[in-house]
């Protein structure tokens, strides 16, 4: 049993933080409050003009499937032999040795979602892990979030020779897939229990199912304003839920975002606009989304960026006018609500997971230092 005392408590789901202790046992957060009643076993990290801030979460990256210091030999986040995987598993791929973690780790970013790269139309599902763990069985927070799929450069450039070179040929593949895993699931309901009666076993069409079942949204990669909304529109036709990946253009439709109620995902911005359709890439895309109403989250997409200037990445949208509140949201409880598993991260409340960063200053300011990580009620840094 660990209490962590008189901290100043941002919670991210209050705007408000609160001077106050929080008692952890068994990984979980049992208690939170001024003046707590504190069992005499419990241990006590003294928090006393320090911040304590929820683990930072982020909804879209390749951490561990990129792998830090080992050139294409690592890389394992995009299957370049098939325009259309979605069979493939992140989680098969995640090095959970990798010192990217560590370095995550020890900055406070404690559960990320990585999966597939964007080269195919699918690529197949993410994953959503703990920072820390030699072993990504135990890392695992939820092991499919979501379904990756990916709109514009990426797939026109990765497969132009392979029959994909236009936008109408990716949004085209796409919905073959969707029809066909439709077609496929019918067939399995109307056989029911009898196996004679069952459609030849399809491992892509299977992958598909729970996307059509509404168990599991569409990941859609998308930078460019029509990317975006052929995504919605595909989403739409087949009726299956999606979240927005990168969203580059967002600031320039953003009041026609807000009317989608999807969750959205900014970034990387800390990069050059290296293509096309980066060229309107700014820092007040998030500010923007989330003033218009969108549920932002940001996003580093390690290692594009690395995974540990996350924070930051929040600090420069502040910096381009984003509400202070709204940018820890964005790196905290939105994320969570992004992949679906903010029931255990993403906020300090009684009963989630104790995964916490004590900090010395504002988490957005380049000089604060991180004094303290917790996951799962472990301290896995003390500086």
């Amino acid at each position: 049993m660990l209490c962590i005392k008189n901290g100043t408590i941002h919670t991210a789901v209050a705007p408000e933080p609160f001077t106050g202790d929080i008692l952890i046992e068994n990984g979980k957060i049992r208690a939170m409050g001024a003046d707590l009643d504190i069992p005499a076993e419990a241990e006590i990290l003294d928090a006393e003009g320090l911040f304590v801030y929820p683990g930072f979460v982020e909804a879209h990256c390749h951490i561990g499937l990129d792998g830090y210091g080992i050139g294409y030999e690592g890389m394992d986040y995009n299957e370049m032999n098939d325009i259309a995987c979605p069979q493939m598993r992140g989680i098969d791929g995640v090095k959970a040795m990798d010192p990217a973690f560590a370095m995550a780790a020890e900055a406070g970013v404690t559960c990320v979602a990585t999966g597939p790269g964007s080269a195919n139309v699918l690529g197949g599902t993410f994953t959503a892990i703990k920072t820390v763990g030699c072993r990504v069985e135990n890392m695992i927070v939820k092991e499919a979030v979501a379904m990756k799929c990916a709109f514009g450069e990426n797939p026109k450039r990765c497969y132009k020779d392979k029959g994909n070179s236009t936008r109408m040929s990716t949004a085209a593949k796409l919905r073959e897939m969707l029809f066909k895993a439709k077609e496929y699931g019918e067939k399995l309901a109307a056989a029911g229990d009898d196996v004679s009666k069952r459609p030849a076993f399809d491992m892509k069409l299977e992958a598909l199912q729970p996307v059509l079942r509404g168990e599991m949204p569409l990941k859609a990669h998308a930078h460019a304003t029509d990317d975006i909304f052929t995504a919605l529109r595909i989403a739409r036709e087949f009726g299956v839920k999606i979240t927005l990946e990168h969203v580059t253009e967002g600031h320039l439709v953003a009041e026609e975002l807000a009317k989608e109620h999807v969750p959205m995902a900014v970034g990387p911005t800390l990069t050059n606009a290296s293509k096309f359709e980066l060229r309107n890439k700014s820092w007040t895309t998030p500010g923007v989304l989330a003033a218009a109403g969108c549920q932002v989250s940001i996003i580093t997409d390690s290692p594009v960026i690395p995974q540990q200037y996350l924070p930051l990445c929040a600090g420069l949208a502040v910096q381009a006018g984003m509400d202070p509140f709204a940018a820890l949201q964005a790196i905290t409880i939105n994320p969570a609500r992004h992949i679906g598993i903010e029931d255990r991260v993403g906020s300090l409340e009684v009963g989630k997971d104790a995964d916490l960063v004590i900090t010395d200053g504002s988490p957005f300011e380049i000089s604060t230092k991180v004094r303290y990580v917790l996951i799962d009620g472990t301290v896995i840094k003390e500086a």
